[in-house]
């Protein structure tokens, strides 16, 4: 029986399965890309970052003494600005893939947290979003 086809695919399948392959790699590499991408551009922005950070807390440092609330509220406004030091220096210090890498981590190691948080600032950045 030279020149039937005996498998059981018909020729049709065979270029329809060749091209969800092909699709599923562009996909993939496409996203990749877009990975890459925004890698990049987290790192380039980290000196910005790390420079507003720094000035946040400056801000925060020199006008300590005048808030309301105490003893209590200028030593908390001091431990944030102390934490916005910590994460200046830690933004230039690290790539971006170590701090997805870092973040996956944290996120790990405190799922329930980490969910909440996560929650929080979906909520504050779609009600940003509605307004404007």
């Amino acid at each position: 029986m030279a020149g039937k086809n005996t498998s059981t695919e018909s020729p049709q399948a065979g270029t329809f399965g060749q091209e969800a392959t092909d699709r599923a790699r562009e996909a993939k590499d496409a996203i990749f890309d877009t990975a890459r991408a925004a890698t990049r551009r987290v790192d380039e922005g980290r000196a910005v970052a790390a420079e507003r950070l720094e000035g946040a807390a400056s801000t925060i440092e020199e006008r300590a003494d005048d808030l309301p609330g105490g003893r209590r509220v200028k030593d908390f406004a001091r431990a944030a600005a102390d934490g916005l030091n910590s994460t200046a220096d830690y933004v230039r210090s690290h790539d971006a893939r170590r701090m997805m890498s870092d973040v996956e981590t944290v996120v790990r190691n405190n799922p329930g947290p980490a969910l909440f948080i996560a929650a929080a600032l979906g909520f504050v950045l779609g009600r940003a979003l509605v307004r404007d």
